[in-house]
């Protein structure tokens, strides 16, 4: 079946996963994350994207982000792709490819499937292990969405400041998401939905945004995502 393209529309949240070439580290060292972060900053405001939510693990990467102009996330991430290729292959003396091919962007709806997807995303350490407590784990954007700790990088997407009309308020029903475990069932959905490109969101939205870009929103069967890999995070 041929790849189906990525969605190119504005004002929709889209989950995006960048891997290292064959699952190995793309992270080394602290200077390397906060490098990444940097010319993400950069790239996103240069290209007209707002990030929401992010996690940076030792050989991938998960963003949340809407594009306010057409194309903005690809070019986006093929800015942030080159110039952080070169600076790791400068700095470990290495040459080739660091990616494992395209990234990898589902469309969300802006209802609870974009709260889960969050919840998704920062929860990853703990799926794999690294940390207790999604806050223990630095190279996230959960302290800024839980705590309120200031981060320029991120910009509140409206469901998100809905939560509540001030910054305690919202932090905390925001931490109350965190309470329980993401359904298994709800984690294979994310997981087949961004792999797909595809989107995350209840039937209703799923048709719409089929009805209005003539493309499959949907795996064949619905509500039978395809099996995931068990490694997957």
């Amino acid at each position: 079946m041929p790849r189906l393209p990525r969605f190119n529309v504005t004002d929709f949240p889209q989950h995006v996963i960048q891997r290292g070439n064959n699952r190995r580290p793309c992270f080394r060292s602290e200077a390397d994350f906060r490098v990444y972060l940097n010319f993400l900053r950069i790239a996103a405001k240069n290209h007209h994207c707002l990030i929401h939510a992010f996690v940076l693990m030792t050989n991938h990467a998960h963003l949340l982000v809407t594009q306010s102009r057409l194309h903005g996330l690809g070019k986006m991430m093929q800015s942030l792709g080159r110039r952080y290729v070169r600076y790791f292959n400068d700095t470990y003396e290495r040459t080739g490819t660091l990616w494992e091919g395209r990234y990898k962007a589902g469309l969300v709806s802006t209802d609870n499937h974009l709260l889960a997807c969050y919840q998704y995303i920062e929860l990853n350490p703990v799926r794999a292990g690294m940390v207790n407590l999604p806050r223990e784990y630095r190279w996230s954007s959960h302290r800024s969405n839980s705590e309120g700790s200031a981060n320029s990088l991120l910009a509140g997407h409206e469901t998100y400041l809905s939560l509540g009309n001030n910054t305690e308020t919202r932090c905390r029903r925001y931490r109350e998401l965190f309470a329980t475990d993401l359904d298994p069932a709800v984690l294979s959905e994310i997981r087949a939905c961004t792999n797909g490109n595809l989107v995350f969101g209840n039937d209703e939205f799923k048709d719409e945004v089929a009805r209005r870009l003539g493309r499959r929103s949907r795996h064949g069967k619905p509500g039978r995502p395809k099996k995931q890999q068990s490694n997957e995070t």
